[in-house]
């Protein structure tokens, strides 16, 4: 016994170091505060116990000024502003601003309100030190709440965001209903193809079966570019339909919601068609028989006796292609338009572009999430079926 599990301790180890591990340093992102409370130690120091709309410390000004310059010099101001410009908006440039006026100031010059004033009235407003404070961490809720649209005013109520914020609680329902859309296109297309190689013969089956695998065999981008080239005016499929007459002018199929579920019901269908076809094979034809015999029409032996034992393998073909759909990115991010992009898109562009790794992290957080809430629901009203097929 110890044997076969020291056969599976090289695995372990490679999922705990290559896939755990960072896959918990990233989702920790969406609660840390690092930046603000790296840059401007004394400021929050002085800010200890200060809450909005109580009157600024006096001596937060001279705190401020020191951490600035201290910060620019250390090079971690950018990140700081950064995050403060996510809650103040403009203040980025402000800040970097300010720490070239302290530093440019005269020895006899006074850094108080009203020099950070002269700069920016952004920057002596309780506004800003109330999001200065909200950012103190270690930890901090505020990416979290961003990911459902929901923030926190300036005495820590939280709230809804600002209507023209309010957008990725609109994206994670866009998702699901994408995702619902293709698993739903998959198993209406997959089914009778998994029931068809389980009545042919065996060599038919294995000539079909190559077929059903082929896509896997091409290159995800090489696929999505093709439909790409297919759906578009002047592609294959309006050609044909105007040719035979079913339609007058090109139908727009691509840069909107219809390429995007073509594309993605081509991607996933196999994974609908394998689990499929695994548990229709294995269902006993004597059943079916017996069922004839007893006087049941066809309708009634299929949906009474052959549905009720083709239900895990439909359960685990529909969860496969959902859990899949939930993750796509680079399917919608080509075929479809601004309004078809879905939330692994917004992951990553806050990663690769805007370098927004907290708002990436809870998004991230919130896909995951929904991901389990989605395979735990599914488990328990298949009965557990979903998990013993799978």
């Amino acid at each position: 016994m110890m044997s076969r599990r020291a056969l599976v301790l090289p695995l372990a180890a490679f999922l705990v170091v290559f896939f755990v591990v960072p896959l918990a340093w990233l989702l920790s992102l969406a609660a840390r505060e690092a930046e603000v409370p790296r840059a401007l130690p004394r400021t929050l120091a002085v800010l200890q116990g200060w809450q909005a709309p109580q009157a600024l410390p006096g001596t937060v000004w001279k705190a401020f000024a020191g951490d600035l310059v201290a910060a620019r010099e250390a090079g971690t101001l950018a990140d700081a502003a950064r995050r403060l410009n996510y809650e103040v908006n403009g203040v980025r440039s402000t800040l970097m601003r300010a720490a070239r006026a302290v530093s440019g100031a005269a020895p006899d010059q006074a850094l108080d309100a009203a020099f950070f004033e002269a700069v920016d009235p952004a920057l002596a407003s309780p506004a800003f030190f109330a999001a200065v404070e909200r950012a103190r961490g270690p930890l901090s809720a505020y990416y979290l709440l961003a990911s459902v649209d929901l923030s926190r005013d300036e005495q820590g109520q939280i709230e809804r965001a600002p209507e023209s914020n309010r957008i990725y609680v609109d994206v994670l329902m866009r998702t699901l209903v994408i995702s619902a859309s293709v698993t739903l296109l998959c198993l209406v297309m997959g089914f009778p193809v998994a029931l068809l190689l389980t009545q042919v013969q065996q060599r038919t089956a294995d000539w079909l079966m190559v077929l059903v695998l082929l896509p896997f065999w091409t290159s995800l981008l090489v696929r999505t570019a093709a439909w790409v080239v297919v759906l578009q005016k002047e592609g294959m499929v309006n050609k044909l339909l105007l040719s035979l007459g079913v339609i007058s002018e090109p139908l727009t199929m691509i840069y909107n919601r219809t390429g995007v579920l073509v594309a993605m019901t081509h991607v996933l269908l196999p994974f609908m068609i394998l689990p499929l076809y695994s548990v229709l094979k294995a269902i006993p034809p004597q059943y079916m028989r017996a069922a004839a015999s007893l006087g049941a029409p066809p309708a009634t032996r299929f949906v009474r006796v052959f549905l009720p034992m083709a239900a895990p393998g439909v359960a685990a073909g529909c969860l496969m292609v959902f859990i899949l759909a939930l993750g796509y990115y680079i399917t919608p991010a080509l075929v479809g338009g601004g309004s078809d992009q879905m939330l692994s898109y917004f992951v990553a562009t806050y990663t690769t572009d805007t370098g927004n790794w907290g708002l990436a992290a809870a998004l991230g957080l919130l896909m995951l999430v929904t991901t389990l809430v989605l395979y735990t629901a599914a488990h328990r009203l298949s009965g557990g079926r979903v998990m013993a097929t799978g």
